[in-house]
């Protein structure tokens, strides 16, 4: 076996890495029970996917065809760039908008920051209000 022969056969399996992982985050989205579950399952498994199966198809362009594919790269770091970020803000409205989460979540880490960030804002806007300072407001 040649060396572009091995390098294919990495690319290839690259790529069926990628399927494979596109296949689990599309169970993922079926099987979890909530919208923070399934987003979950959605970003980081797809995201995942879809990197491997790109950078796949990049190698084997670039050894069998001899062709750099720039479109191909820039492709992969959008991928690796927004995914996540948009995952993030979609999860970040749901909650904020009131979705329940499931019955089987033990903890909300977010509630006491909210709180503690809405209140910190409250004494922001009296103290702007009376025009003291919020270090005055303390003492």
């Amino acid at each position: 076996m040649s060396v572009n022969g091995m390098i294919e056969f990495i690319a290839a399996l690259l790529i069926l890495v990628g399927s494979i992982m596109a296949v689990i985050s599309a169970i993922g989205i079926i099987r979890f029970q909530d919208v923070y579950s399934r987003s979950h399952a959605a970003t980081k498994s797809s995201t995942l996917a879809v990197s491997l199966t790109l950078s796949g198809v990049f190698i084997y362009l670039l050894v069998s065809e001899s062709f750099f594919s720039v479109r191909m790269i820039m492709g992969i770091v959008f991928v690796l760039l927004t995914s996540p970020v948009a995952g993030h803000l979609i999860i970040r409205a749901a909650y904020r908008s009131g979705v329940e989460m499931t019955d089987a979540t033990l903890e909300d880490e977010l509630a006491e920051v909210l709180k503690k960030k809405e209140k910190q804002m409250e004494e922001e806007k009296a103290s702007k209000d009376t025009g003291v300072k919020s270090d005055e407001v303390l003492e």
